[in-house]
Order: C-alpha cells, then sequence, then structure tokens
C-alpha cells in the first residue's frame, strides 16, 4: 500500500517536498534500516556482506529509480531504462564509497541527476528538495537532457556513445589512487572503439587499471533488442577477455529469479523481497571485488545483466525514454512510482549514505571539482628565423616547441594515430618517445614515452582531449584528412569547457599534411572540408582555429594556445618547407587581432586578398606581380585567427567560461580589408572566410577547395581547384570594373 505526501502523518524531510507517493515500511527495516550503514565520519560501508550494507544498497536503488521516473514524468520527456536496469550497480559503487563515477551513456543523465540530488550536490544550484528537481529537470539553467559538467559532482559529459571510456581512463592516469567507474551500455558496445581504445591504452599503459567499465548488460538497445542480446554469458566473458581483461565479473539476476520470468534478461524488482535482497548482496560484493581488483593492478570488468527498464513504467526498449502520455498522471507511471516508493525514513537513510559516501557531496569531492596542479613549463625555447630567409618547415618548427613542452611536463602527452615522423615532427618522438612496450632506439619507442600512438583517431582524440577535460596538458596531432574521425569527442568536449566551473588547459590540435601536400595520393588524403566543422564551431565562443602562414607564426600560436584556459585551438599547417613571411611581433599581433598585412602596395585601385593558409599564398603572390604591372594596387592579408574577425554580437563568447570577447573593431577591418576589391583565398573549406565576407562593404568574392583529386604537384591540385594567379588575376579585374 502507498499514500500519497498529503496523506503521510510522520515528519517529512523537508528534502522530499515534491515527492508524489510515499509507502510503507520495508520487511526489517526496524532491524537493518535503525542506522545508517555508512557511519558518521566514515566514508564507505565497511562489510559489502553485512546485512544493513545490503538492506540500505537495495532502498538507494530503489530510491535512485522512484526520483529517475518521477523527475522524467513530471516533464514527460526523458530516458529512464537504461539507468534502472543496473540501479544496484550503482548505489553499490556509491555505498563502497567510490564517486568519481563517469558514464558512456548520456541516457543515464536523470538517474545521475538523482544520485547528486541525493548526496546534496545540487544544492550548490539551489536544488534543495524534489520539486525542485522535477522543475529544473531539462530547463534553462538546469539539468541537461544529457549530462555536461556544467553540473556539480558530474565529471564529464555525456551525449554521442562511445566516449565514456576516454574519460575515464584519462582521469584513472591522472589520479592512480581513486577508481573511476563508468558505465557502458550494451547498445553502445555495439560501437568497437570502446573496448579497442581500452585495449590499446592498456598496452600502452599496464599499470593504469583503476578505471573500471561496468557494462550494464540489459538485452536492448534505444528501439529495439542490443546487438548483444543474443551472446550466451560464456560468450560475453571471453569476448572481454580476448580484448585484454584479466578479471570479468558478472552478476546476472537471472539467477536469483523465482518468478520464473521468461527469456534471459529479468527485472530483479519483481523477485521476491528475500531473493531482491540476494541479488543485491551479489552485486555488492561483485562491485566491491571489482574495484579491489581495478584498484589493485588488474584490468576489470563488472558486468550486471538485467532488464532495460527494471523496476520503472516499461520494460524492454519501451522503457528507453517517455512518450508524451507518460505524464505523472499516466497509470503506468503511477503504479510504478506507487511500488518503488519508500518511507520518509528510508529516504532519509538513503541520503545520509549517499552524503557520506567518498567523504562529501561529489559536487565537493570529485576530482573534477579542483584545479589539477601543473608543472611549470619556464622558457619554450621559441627560434625566430629570418623574414625572406631559408624556407623552413613550420610543423618540425612546432615540434621543437612541443618536445620541450613534454619534457618539463611529464604528464604531458601527444597522441597521433597517423605517426608523428610523416607529420614533419620526427623530432617529438625523439624528445619524448612513443610509449610502446617494445624498446627500439630506430623507431623512438620506449615503455616511459609520451607520445600515444593508436591507429585511431577516435583513441588519439579521446585520451588527448579527455587529459585535458580532467586537467593536463595535451597535443592532438594528425592529418587534416583523418582528423574528422576524432572530431566527435573533442567537439563534446569543447563544448563542455565552454560551461566548465572551473579553468582547465585548452584542447590543442596540430592538423598537418594538408590536400594540396597530398597530390599523389588522390582523394583519400585531401579533405579540407574539416575546417568547416571549425567554421561553425567558432561560433561557440571558445573555438579558435589559426593558420600560420609560416615557421615563426607557429611557434607564437602555438606558444599562445599553452596559455589558454577552456578553449579549442586548432592548429592547421604544412608540413612542407615555406617562406618565411612574418616575425614573431607581427604573428603575436595576428593572433590579437585576426590577420596581418603581408603586402600592401598602392595603386589606382586596390585589390584586397584574405588569405587562409601557408602554401595557397603562392598563387596569391603570383597574382600580385601581375596586378601590380597594371598599377593596381593588391594587399595581400594573411588571416590567422579568423574567430576575432567576427563581430561581437555573432558569437556567443559571453555565455563562455573563461570568456574570449577580444573581436577586431571596424576601423581596423576596414584598415586590413578595405579597398575597391576583396577576394577571400583558402586550400579549405569557404566557411572559414564568413566573417571577412559578413563585414565587408567591398566587391567581392571567395577562392576555395572544391574537391580533390591524383595530382603531381600542389600546383596542379590547386588549379584542379581554380586557385590559379591566372583565375585570381582575372576575377579582380571584373570586380573592379
Amino acid at each position: 500500500m502507498t499514500a500519497s505526501t498529503q496523506e503521510i502523518k510522520v515528519s517529512i524531510p523537508d528534502f522530499c517536498q515534491g515527492i508524489q507517493y510515499f509507502g510503507e515500511e520495508l520487511p526489517e527495516f526496524a532491524t537493518y534500516g535503525k542506522e545508517c550503514a555508512i557511519a558518521p565520519n566514515q566514508t564507505a560501508i565497511t562489510d559489502p556482506k553485512a546485512p544493513d550494507a545490503v538492506f540500505q544498497t537495495l532502498l538507494a536503488a530503489d530510491a535512485l529509480r522512484y526520483l529517475t521516473l518521477q523527475v522524467t514524468a513530471s516533464k514527460a520527456s526523458g530516458h529512464p531504462g537504461g539507468f534502472a536496469s543496473q540501479a544496484e550497480a550503482y548505489a553499490a559503487l556509491v555505498m563502497l564509497g567510490h564517486k568519481n563515477i563517469i558514464t558512456e551513456v548520456g541516457h543515464h543523465a536523470p538517474g545521475f541527476y538523482s544520485a547528486m540530488f541525493l548526496d546534496k550536490s545540487l544544492e550548490d544550484m539551489g536544488i534543495v528538495n524534489v520539486q525542485q528537481l522535477r522543475d529544473r529537470y531539462r530547463e534553462k539553467h538546469g539539468l541537461l537532457g544529457h549530462l555536461s559538467g556544467l553540473i556539480p559532482g558530474i565529471l564529464a559529459p555525456a551525449g554521442p556513445l562511445g566516449q565514456g571510456q576516454h574519460f575515464a581512463m584519462s582521469a584513472a592516469k591522472l589520479h592512480r589512487d581513486k577508481l573511476f567507474p563508468f558505465t557502458v551500455g550494451d547498445g553502445g558496445l555495439g560501437e568497437p572503439y570502446i573496448v579497442s581504445s581500452m585495449a590499446h591504452f592498456h598496452t600502452a599503459y599496464p599499470d593504469v587499471t583503476n578505471f573500471l567499465p561496468v557494462l550494464v548488460w540489459n538485452g536492448f538497445s534505444q528501439e529495439h533488442h542490443s546487438m548483444v542480446s543474443t551472446k550466451s554469458n560464456a560468450e560475453m566473458i571471453a569476448y572481454w577477455e580476448g580484448n585484454g581483461f584479466e578479471e570479468v565479473i558478472l552478476v546476472n539476476a537471472k539467477d536469483f529469479d523465482d518468478k520464473n520470468q521468461p527469456g534471459d534478461y529479468v527485472d530483479s524488482t519483481a523477485f521476491s523481497f528475500e531473493h531482491r535482497l540476494e541479488f543485491t548482496k551479489a552485486v555488492l560484493v561483485a562491485a566491491d571485488n571489482a574495484a579491489k581488483l581495478a584498484l589493485g593492478g588488474k584490468l576489470t570488468v563488472l558486468i550486471i545483466k538485467q532488464l532495460k527498464g527494471a523496476g520503472v513504467h516499461a520494460k524492454g526498449a519501451k522503457s528507453h525514454n517517455l512518450y508524451a502520455m507518460h505524464t505523472l498522471d499516466n497509470a503506468d507511471i503511477i503504479n510504478a512510482l506507487k511500488t518503488r516508493a519508500l518511507t520518509p525514513a528510508a529516504w532519509e537513510l538513503v541520503r545520509n549514505n549517499f552524503e557520506r559516501s567518498g567523504g562529501g557531496s561529489a559536487g565537493r569531492t570529485s576530482v573534477t571539482e579542483s584545479v589539477y596542479e601543473l608543472s611549470e613549463l619556464g622558457e619554450l625555447g621559441l627560434e625566430e628565423y629570418s623574414v625572406g630567409g631559408e624556407p623552413k618547415v613550420a610543423t618540425t618548427a612546432m615540434g621543437k616547441i612541443v618536445g620541450m613542452v613534454g619534457l618539463s611536463d611529464r604528464n604531458f602527452i601527444v597522441a597521433n594515430a597517423d605517426g608523428n615522423e610523416a607529420s614533419g615532427i620526427a623530432n617529438i618522438n625523439q624528445a619524448l618517445k612513443i610509449v610502446h612496450p617494445t624498446t627500439d632506439d630506430l623507431y623512438n619507442q620506449n615503455p616511459t614515452g609520451q607520445v600515444y600512438e593508436p591507429l585511431s583517431e577516435d583513441a588519439c582524440a579521446g585520451l588527448a582531449v579527455g587529459l585535458c577535460l580532467m586537467g593536463s596538458r595535451t597535443l592532438w596531432c594528425s592529418y587534416e584528412s583523418f582528423a574528422i574521425n576524432g572530431l566527435p569527442i573533442m567537439q563534446t568536449v569543447t563544448q563542455a569547457m565552454a560551461e566548465l566551473r572551473r579553468p582547465t588547459p585548452s584542447v590543442v590540435t596540430l592538423f598537418t599534411a594538408g590536400a594540396l601536400e597530398q597530390g599523389r595520393n588522390g582523394w583519400t588524403h585531401q579533405r579540407p572540408e574539416i575546417e568547416a566543422y571549425f567554421a561553425a564551431m567558432m561560433r561557440n565562443g571558445n573555438v579558435f582555429p589559426v593558420f600560420p602562414p609560416d615557421a615563426n607564426s607557429i611557434q607564437t600560436c602555438y606558444e599562445w594556445a599553452l596559455s589558454t584556459k577552456n578553449k579549442g585551438i586548432v592548429i592547421t599547417a604544412s608540413k612542407s618547407p615555406l617562406p618565411i613571411r612574418t616575425t614573431f611581433e607581427q604573428s603575436r599581433q595576428a593572433l590579437t587581432k585576426g590577420a596581418i598585412a603581408l603586402q600592401d602596395v598602392k595603386g589606382t585601385k586596390t585589390v584586397v586578398f584574405a588569405v587562409i593558409g601557408d602554401m595557397v599564398l603562392m598563387p596569391v603572390f603570383e597574382a600580385a606581380t601581375y596586378l601590380e604591372v597594371q598599377e593596381i594596387g593588391v594587399r595581400i592579408v594573411s588571416v590567422v585567427n579568423p574567430r576575432r574577425l567576427y563581430r561581437p554580437t555573432d558569437v556567443a563568447w559571453d555565455t563562455c567560461s573563461e570568456p574570449d570577447g577580444d573581436f577586431l573593431s571596424d576601423a581596423g577591418f576596414e584598415e586590413l580589408f578595405g579597398g575597391d576589391a576583396l577576394i577571400g583565398v583558402t586550400a579549405g573549406a569557404s566557411g572559414m572566410l564568413e566573417p571577412i565576407m559578413l563585414r565587408s562593404n567591398s566587391k567581392r568574392d571567395t577562392f576555395a577547395w572544391k574537391r580533390g583529386e591524383t595530382t603531381a604537384s600542389p600546383a596542379e591540385i590547386m588549379a584542379f581547384n581554380g586557385l590559379t594567379a591566372e583565375n585570381l588575376v582575372k576575377r579582380a579585374m571584373e570586380l573592379l570594373g
């Protein structure tokens, strides 16, 4: 029997305001609910087999289910089913004192918010009772539909599947004394890079095992059976063992079922109370064992096998999300809430345990709630080359600095899937060594190296940006053409950094071997369309694609990137020897203003070339010589930091943490780009020129990348895309009339 809030005569804790239903006292509450299983001044239970610990873990699981369902139903929106199927596992980890919990499943958000409410983390957002939890769920400045580091106690964002393991591994690498469990759904397990990225990480860092995947094996994905639902228990265990996991601990609800539920996946909340306790005890003991193994040097996975939707309004994929009819007045919702309802005393018991766990609320104690201490870098050893002197490889010039950063900061890593040597930065490998179990001086390999080289761009980007989010410096290097495979997690992290409640080192990337250098490889290696991705992201406010025109400029770009916080700095440069066109002073000015004039020749009329890139400057300078012969003035402007060229109202900079509101003034813009005609030139996506085209009042046009082709030289691929001096001159004359 259950009762509504109004019918309860006993004292109700203030935080329970907003709870729709309270239930009757569970059997043995008087025996095992008298005192909190986590004693005052303790951070965890002392014995996972103790009856009071087991009983109160079950209460916690039901409390999480109740809140998850009531909060989502209050908006008839959200995802209760997946989290519900592993509520015992989450509750067990908390009772064991582990609260640095991450997830690969964004759909678990309402369950995580419920946990953050129970341990008082959300009080930092002004959420002190259940009614406020309901009101602010899925609302602006409230609890986002998917997880974000904006929420106190939440360590990492969760959106696209297949990302959570990167955050857990990153945190584990930086904090060896703490456990970082992360939940992964069996729907998400279909993303093969989840397990492959952990396998490579474990090969590179075999002593970092303090991350714990918790597989929520519930048989269903979002809208259908999961692709691993037909595996037997033995097959699932073999899968993990085959990927390097030394310990695979599986708790199957089916083994405790006394209600003869059909199928391989069952709902433990339907068991008799005695069998519910047995199942909960098994999960608690398994979680304790898994945690100790992971912290003790064994790569371990904990698997909880239980039907999706256990204990909520529906079962299977039908429990995944709520539909418009699933309001708090819906019969299925009402019945599920009443079934899971607890007494006020039980709610208070659960909340006290959650708050004591781990030494306090996750919003105060999790590793991301404080700034990670960084090593001092000292002098970076920049080397300024003479303008007009011997051509230099920009990436190599930056690589020298990267090596010095790594030698000063031993937590610093460089990630590259396609090999640093191929990008003109072999000096990084020579200075920092590739982390590899096989020591080989010829290939610069060493088990203690700082260059991380899986063949997956997702794994490269994942560890690099995950470490930045957790507080450490990194550099992700990639061929421009392949980086697209790592961008989803970079976008997730840079977006999270825009709202993070603490400063952390910016994500920094170096994308090399541009399309113009990859002629003989053909279109498979010519994909500068990636720049359109960053062109769109510039409007976020904290993303800065930068295009150094030479080896001096790239050094100042990296110097600046190292000084920034909570941003995404994307450095794109060639690996070919190119002319030195700027001094350090000019390069730093270009970073501040957005661009720098490389040439300004007066004439009867003025054509302005706004150029993004380095190698593509060649046909522009060639075009200038033709125009000058005809007494037409030419100003060649190298656009280094296009984000600075937007108008302040174009960009959401003021909504970002660590905001950067520096934009080129109208007067400064006119000085650089004012003329009788303006031609934007880029060997990448035309979208990167948008800030200039928006503000210019001149007659104007753009020359940009169209598509790739196999060619013998950069000049030939530029010609294929119309990027020739002849075409530039012709269009300039047409614009001038």
